[in-house]
């Protein structure tokens, strides 16, 4: 098979994944509404963890299925990117960058950083996996929702949405193909302007002097020696948020939050969880996981069970 064929397959049995439970860990259910509530606040602190446990069984899920015998075997690096890989007679690799969304958070924390140029035989995708637990607090890791794209068409969502010269740019890492595996650099950054009203007059002159097209990204050098010599005549800063997968506003993952948002869970929509716990008061709160889940004073201990 070819790597297009194999990326094709995989995300297809990705797919599967929807409405699976992970039997990695189990929270508890809580000993009544007080703790519940408790829970409900603390529980997205198990995204990090759960995430990289969804990684991991991906990885083993992939190589359940045999139309990939004979062809290869899927690998989760770690560290490295992408975190799957498909090792055998395919190439150029094919590839998995895989990023857990626990949508009862206020956004989806996961950031894409890598150049376009990372993607230019377009073997890397990303599966994004929106997962709660099977009873909204507490229980085992459960996938409500998964989307599958191309890595290169959120590198390029990304750099569309940010890249606005002068007053935002997305630079490139330097070449670093010289160096060793672990030091190669990969991830571009957000620079957002800082200076004078004036500075920036005369920013805008230089930028206007690039012709029409100036402000559309390329990450080809030419253009970010353009974007390197407005970075030195006038001030910058570096942006930490840059590159969030929530605000880049790639069609198919806006898509796929709408969707998660929309799905009902437990009597009510996963949206409207996330407002009912993000917002509501105490009482209601209360009010709503008890009655949904029946939770009454000492009905267990409410831990977390490998």
């Amino acid at each position: 098979m070819r790597t297009a064929e194999i990326i094709a397959l995989a995300s297809n049995k990705l797919q599967g994944l929807r409405g699976h439970e992970f039997d990695v860990l189990e929270v508890a259910k809580p000993v009544s509404p007080a703790a519940a509530i408790n829970l409900a606040k603390i529980v997205s602190k198990l995204s990090p963890l759960v995430g990289n446990l969804i990684e991991f069984n991906t990885c083993e899920y992939l190589n359940e299925f045999p139309e990939f015998g004979g062809w290869g075997h899927w690998h989760r690096q770690d560290p490295g990117f992408p975190d799957t890989v498909f090792r055998g007679k395919v190439t150029p690799t094919p590839g998995f960058e895989i990023k857990a969304w626990f949508p009862l958070a206020t956004e989806i924390t996961a950031r894409f950083k890598d150049s376009q140029n990372h993607f230019a035989d377009n073997n890397t995708y990303v599966a994004l996996l929106a997962w709660l637990p099977e009873f909204l607090i507490f229980g085992k890791p459960h996938v409500a929702d998964i989307v599958v794209v191309s890595g290169a068409s959120v590198a390029k969502a990304r750099d569309d949405h940010y890249h606005n010269p002068p007053d935002y740019l997305v630079i490139e890492p330097n070449d670093t193909a010289a160096r060793t595996v672990n030091l190669q650099q990969t991830n571009t950054a957000g620079y957002k302007f800082q200076g004078t009203a004036p500075q920036f007059a005369k920013a805008e002159a230089l930028v206007a002097g690039w012709g029409p097209q100036g402000r559309a990204y390329l990450p080809m050098h030419d253009y970010q020696v353009r974007l390197a010599e407005l970075m030195a005549r006038f001030p910058y800063r570096l942006d930490t948020n840059f590159a969030k997968i929530d605000r880049i506003a790639h069609p198919e993952i806006e898509a796929f939050k709408r969707r998660t948002y929309g799905t009902v869970l437990h009597g009510r929509t996963i949206g409207e969880w996330n407002r009912l716990l993000s917002r509501g008061g105490e009482t209601a709160v209360a009010l709503a996981l008890a009655d949904a889940f029946d939770i009454r004073e000492g009905d267990g201990d409410s831990v977390v069970e490998p």
